[in-house]
Parts: structure tokens; sequence; C-alpha cells
């Protein structure tokens, strides 16, 4: 397993995971609002640490870094449960001594469970887009 920055030669894998993690995750959604191209606009001007296995990309993390948050964290559907959603939140920078702040649609226990059982607790709560989502916030690393 191979975790680093993003590069222009992964977008095509990025858009094609990030459909695929978000069709399996996101079952609110209606299938018929996602595309390819979502990952462009939903991660412009953030910054993507990627996982690979070999050559396969497997997982990414996308950070807002002004505010260190964590918008996106994806893994592959065939690769859900194996520590790699784990490992992309240890790589990231400051990871031991800094929070990390993210959002989570309250419908996501899956994810709620994984945010939890890797240190984060809920700090708030919102609604957007019709949906409520809890604020977490990383207990300075885990």
């Amino acid at each position: 397993m191979i975790i680093r920055l993003s590069i222009p030669f992964d977008l095509p894998a990025l858009r094609e995971l990030f459909l695929q993690s978000r069709q399996l995750a996101f079952n609110w959604e209606l299938p018929s609002t996602r595309t390819l191209l979502d990952y462009d606009s939903q991660t412009d001007g953030e910054w993507q640490l990627v996982a690979l296995d070999g050559q396969r990309l497997i997982g990414f993390i996308s950070v807002w870094e002004p505010d260190d948050f964590i918008h996106h964290l994806h893994v592959h559907p065939q690769f859900v449960r194996r520590g790699i959603g784990r490992m992309l939140l240890h790589a990231l920078p400051g990871w031991y001594t800094k929070p990390y702040r993210l959002k989570c649609v309250s419908l996501n226990e899956a994810a709620l469970a994984f945010y939890r059982d890797n240190g984060f607790r809920p700090i708030g709560r919102g609604v957007a887009e019709d949906h409520e989502y809890v604020v977490l916030e990383s207990s300075r690393g885990s």
C-alpha cells in the first residue's frame, strides 16, 4: 500500500472511484444526479492524498487546507473495511497534533461509526440540501 499526493494522472481513477463509492454509500441520493464530473466540482481548490494497491487507486482523502476540513474520504467498494480509510487519516499532515473537522450526513451510519472509531467526536449539527449532518472533530488524531 502506498499513500501519496494525487497527481493529474490520477484524475480518471479518482472520478470513477468517487462515483462508485457514492453509489454504494449514499443510497438517499438519486443515481441520476451523480456524474463522473462531480469529483471535479466537489474537490475544487482542495488537495488529495491517494491510496494505491500496486498501480490501482483504491482510496482518497480530500482536504480544504485553510480550515483543516476533510471534505471527502472514499475507499473503493472492493476495498472497504481493510484499514485504508484509517491509513489515509493517519497520513494527513499534523494528524497527531492538530484537530481536523468534517461533516457527515446523519443517514450515513457506517461513516459515522468509522469516524467515531477513529477518534472523531460530534461538535455540532446542521442541515444542508434537505439532509441533517453532524459536524465532527478529531481528538488531535487517534
